[in-house]
């Protein structure tokens, strides 16, 4: 059995470490989603966490250490997320299709984390990009596994790539639209009449994913018929 923090009293009840670990890093995504990688402190995400940050330290050395592990779990679980959909699919074409609604589904339930991981900071960082790169090539590498094309593995990979890049590109148009739509609205909260560029900033994700997806199988069946 997995030994329990060792949180100070009057600071929350202690957990098993896999169990305090998941909770940490799910405040510190939120805390990085709110304020960003430079202004949040581990004084903050331990504080929002009710813990002390001797308790943080157990679990994460820094606070580098820390995004860095966030963006390999998030990727994770993204990942985690596509091949549960894939592996029930009954055909190729059903493939492609689940493959992306898992993925738009999973941007439009956690927001957050695909900002964290494909927001501007993640680009910027060499380390942080290399991190995003392994989540890239991990989904890029399954989705190569399943194209069904009379082409060599390289261009299988590609373009893999470039399925993959279909799904980022997306799910970034509608994440923000949809910030830009928030900024503007009233303090109402209500979007204002006059505006159309908030058009498709709601689209669902099943629909969003029948849409790409008739697009990228009518291309990848194209490949190597001519």
């Amino acid at each position: 059995m997995t030994a329990p923090d060792r949180a100070d009293p009057g600071r929350g009840p202690r957990l098993p470490a896999a169990e305090r670990r998941r909770q940490l890093l799910d405040v510190a995504l939120e805390a990085f989603a709110a304020n960003g990688f430079h202004v949040t402190s581990m004084d903050d995400i331990a504080e929002a966490a009710g813990v002390t940050k001797p308790v943080l330290y157990q679990h994460f050395r820094s606070k580098r250490a820390l995004y860095l592990e966030l963006l390999d779990d998030v990727g994770a679980r993204l990942m985690e997320a596509i091949t549960k959909a894939t592996a029930t699919a009954t055909g190729p074409r059903q493939q492609v299709e689940a493959g992306f609604a898992a993925y738009f589904r999973f941007v439009a339930v956690h927001e957050n984390a695909f900002r964290l991981l494909f927001g501007s900071l993640a680009r910027r960082d060499e380390e942080f990009s290399a991190a995003v790169r392994r989540v890239e090539d991990s989904i890029a590498e399954a989705v190569a596994d399943r194209i069904d094309a009379d082409v060599d593995t390289s261009h299988r990979r590609l373009l893999a790539y470039a399925v993959v890049g279909m799904a980022e590109g997306a799910s970034s148009h509608v994440v923000t639209r949809r910030s830009l739509a928030a900024r503007d609205d009233g303090a109402d909260g209500a979007a204002r009449p006059d505006r159309a560029d908030g058009e498709g900033i709601d689209i669902d994700p099943e629909e969003l994913a029948h849409r790409i997806a008739e697009l990228a199988w009518a291309g990848l069946r194209g490949v190597g018929s001519s």
